[in-house]
């Protein structure tokens, strides 16, 4: 009997080529994309999640209380050992101080080989490796972490530097200043982790990198970098954890600043989802993306369900004679059933070959590592399975009700009416639903890229273009004066400045302070940016009250910005000029000589930092020099041969700062790019649809419109009897999409503190584009209709 069901499936198919062509088309666009949806979300879901215990394993986070409450993913290194020493809430406790763009060398090869490590190393304490699923290939998991000036490498770093040469014994060195002996080999690490450094270092070995930060008492600082891994004991709950935590603010902080600082535990899972604490992604992203691809699913099935109640009257006199030969209702149905299982069985072969070509494109999109492979991914066999099973019976299961309805002699005498093959009424309201989420996705990506736009494009404060930013590897102010003297001397430099970071930057140093002569400190930080004289002049900086600071090596006055003089509640710029800034606990005071207009320090998503511009060279990191881009390379390749002489011993780095800055927002770039794809995609399975119907209504109304010709109406008239019932539709879906596209795009738009609204020029945009696209889908083929020879639409039977 199955066998017999689709033996007829495959022959109704090839009888109704076009109509089998469009729903596989539909539905195999459809499947592509949520076989890719599924992959990708899967995939980030998985991050971190190997790990033995993951459920109790939590990273310590600072919770500051100023003016508002923020979150710092860092916390004061001292935490780790006093919560190990106060507490008995964990069976492991381990500090890890990540250190990026680290320069490791080999100083026992023949050239003395060089390596920019973007991922960097880790100071680490042996715990770490029973906290987290790292197996340690070779070497003692007890030992080698334990010894001074030993390392910890993965395969991969050991392949990379040393070949096939056993790497155990083998020695590197940090930054041109430090050698370690490589003790122990990790297996490389999962795709699937934020933990993504590969080097290894002792954590005693902290002090040679930042004294200070291996103190045991540097609590009044927090580097993003340096977290805290505990591993809970059975039974011991977060919320347990963190009420007794205060006790530590207590201990080890005045009584004012145990208010001020407050620590937190968060969950292993949330680290690679929390966007607040530097998380990759926000789960929100994803729930986003698996609803697109629910929402394409089902207008992929729309179609077929409409253009299968469409054609239901052709079969009609089919359908009669087999109930008059004894076909039963539940025979016909789940005959329609394994028509739509066929068609879904192909329209899935397909989709898994687009899967294939599309996936290099997913990866490279979002740096990701996914693979297609049904023999050893068994969770994706089921899915696929359940998305074949649900997508037929979602599919099939109306139609083949309609067509196994029929009565066998009005089917036999041809009079099933409309009403009962489904109706207008049915198919109005699939193409509706069709194009509301056609709709709703074209307005998110206008909204979207409205917003990319206004962050990209809008006046940052300072001057962003034709900045390139070299990294300074040491600070040495004789090699520094060298390389400022020679680059200046090039004729594509317009100027030049050292500095910390440019104005807007995600590496960041903030303090609290005390004005003038006010007897505490404000409830608020400020962001030090260190810089020389040339800062100003070369980003652009203008200047609305005082002067600039004067040439320096040492911090001797301050200029501050507009937010600044606001929150200090100042009647103007002029009333903070001569005044003194307190910072760190009033150690350091000195004189506000000048106020800059605001500039926006972080993305869009942040609010603009009162700051201060301070002139100490021992936090220069940067040169950055505003060039001619007319004569860019010639420059840059000047540049770079200046600065090897000045720093032969390292490698050289350079990023222009347009590029820096779209890196606030390479997220958003990614969504916008797959929603402008996922739009696409469901505009195109809308009006592979619409072409059905009307190619379908052209089909039924072959004698009428040839009687219309014959009285005398004219190709505009025939193409608007087609289109004029489209057009209500779509007005009907735009009716729908505005509101519910406006409700989730503006809640989108509130991450962003400074943002472009949601006018009702993206609406009409929205709709426009929908009308021209179903106006040339319907147009097409209703003029088709219209030109037909009247003659021999009047001898069609």
């Amino acid at each position: 009997m199955l066998k017999n069901y689709f033996k007829i499936a495959l022959r109704n198919l090839q009888r109704s080529k076009a109509y089998a062509f469009i729903n596989v088309l539909g539905l195999a666009l459809g499947i592509t994309c949520a076989i890719l949806i599924f992959m990708l979300v899967r995939y980030h879901l998985s991050f971190d999640n190997f790990h033995a215990n993951s459920d109790r394993v939590y990273r310590m986070i600072t919770e500051f209380h100023d003016e508002t409450v923020s979150l710092e993913s860092g916390v004061p290194t001292p935490l780790g050992k006093a919560f190990r020493n106060d507490f008995a809430f964990a069976e492991k406790t381990a500090r890890v101080v990540v250190y990026n763009d680290q320069l490791i060398s080999l100083p026992n090869s023949k050239d003395n080989k060089k390596f920019e490590e973007e991922n960097g190393v880790v100071y680490a304490e042996p715990d770490f490796f029973d906290i987290m699923n790292f197996p340690l290939l070779e070497g003692d998991k007890k030992t080698v972490l334990a010894e001074p000036n030993s390392a910890i490498i993965t395969q991969k770093i050991a392949e990379k530097y040393f070949g096939k040469t056993n790497a155990i014994g083998q020695v590197i060195r940090i930054n041109n200043e430090t050698n370690y002996k490589i003790t122990g080999i990790l297996k490389d690490l999962p795709v699937n982790t934020d933990r993504n450094q590969e080097i290894y270092l002792p954590w005693e070995n902290l002090k040679d990198e930042n004294a200070w930060l291996a103190k045991d008492d540097s609590w009044m600082g927090v580097f993003s970098s340096s977290n805290c891994f505990v591993l809970l004991k059975s039974g011991v709950t977060q919320a347990t954890v963190e009420k007794a935590l205060p006790a530590i603010s207590k201990k080890y902080y005045s009584p004012k600043e145990s208010k001020g600082w407050l620590f937190k535990l968060q969950p292993l899972s949330d680290i690679h989802f929390n966007a607040e604490l530097g998380g990759y992604m926000e789960k929100k992203n994803l729930w986003a993306l698996s609803f697109i691809g629910i929402f394409l699913i089902v207008t992929a099935c729309v179609n077929f369900v409409n253009l299968a109640t469409a054609q239901a009257l052709g079969r009609s006199k089919e359908i009669g004679v087999r109930k008059v030969l004894g076909s039963l209702k539940s025979q016909l149905f789940w005959q329609f059933i394994s028509e739509t299982a066929l068609i879904t069985f192909f329209a899935l072969l397909i989709g898994l070959i687009l899967s294939y070509i599309a996936l290099p494109y997913v990866n490279e999109l979002f740096k990701a590592h996914l693979s297609l492979s049904l023999i050893s991914d068994f969770a994706l066999v089921l899915f696929l399975l359940g998305l074949v099973v649900v997508v037929t019976f979602f599919s099939g299961s109306y139609p083949g009700l309609i067509l196994a309805g029929f009565q066998p002699i009005l089917a036999l005498k041809g009079k099933i009416s409309q009403k009962s093959a489904g109706g207008f009424t049915l198919r109005r309201g699939l193409v509706v639903t069709q194009f509301a989420i056609s709709q709703i996705l074209i307005i998110g990506t206008i909204v979207i890229a409205n917003q990319m736009r206004f962050s990209k494009q809008s006046d940052l404060g300072f001057n962003k273009d034709a900045m390139v930013m070299l990294q300074l590897p040491v600070t040495d102010l004789s090699k520094m004066s060298t390389l400022k003297s020679r680059i200046m001397q090039l004729p594509g430099i317009k100027s030049g400045t050292f500095c910390f970071t440019a104005p807007a930057a995600n590496s960041n140093n903030n303090t609290r302070l005390r004005y003038d002569a006010r007897a505490e400190d404000e409830q608020f930080s400020i962001n030090m940016k260190s810089a020389d004289d040339q800062y100003l002049k070369t980003f652009g900086l203008k200047l609305i009250a005082g002067r600039n600071i004067m040439p320096s090596d040492t911090v001797r006055e301050f200029v501050v910005n507009e937010m600044l003089v606001k929150k200090l509640k100042l009647k103007s710029a002029d009333d903070i000029l001569g005044k003194q800034l307190s910072l760190d606990g009033g150690k350091r005071k000195f004189t506000v000589v000048g106020v800059v207009k605001d500039f926006y320090n972080y993305s869009f998503r942040s609010n603009i930092d009162p700051i201060c511009i301070i002139s100490d060279y021992r936090n220069y990191r940067s040169y950055a020099i505003n060039i001619n881009m007319a004569n860019m390379k010639p420059t840059m390749t000047a540049i770079e041969k200046i600065w090897s002489d000045t720093y032969p011993e390292y490698v050289f780095k350079s990023t222009f700062l347009d590029d820096k800055i779209a890196e606030f927002y390479a997220l958003d770039d990614i969504m916008l790019q797959l929603i402008q794809f996922f739009a696409g995609v469901a505009i195109f399975i809308g009006c592979l649809g619409l072409y059905g119907l009307v190619s379908f209504m052209a089909a039924q109304k072959t004698k009428e419109i040839g009687v219309r010709k014959v009285l005398g109406a004219s190709i505009a008239n025939i193409v608007w009897m087609f289109g004029k019932e489209f057009v209500r539709l779509l007005l009907v879906a735009f009716a729908i999409a505005a509101p519910l596209g406006w409700w989730v795009m503006n809640g989108w738009l509130q991450d962003f503190k400074y943002r472009e609204e949601i006018g009702a020029g993206i609406f009409f945009l929205a709709i426009g584009a929908t009308l021209l696209i179903a106006a040339l889908t319907v147009g097409y083929r209703s003029v088709s209709a219209a030109l037909m020879d009247p003659v021999k639409s009047l001898k069609s039977e």
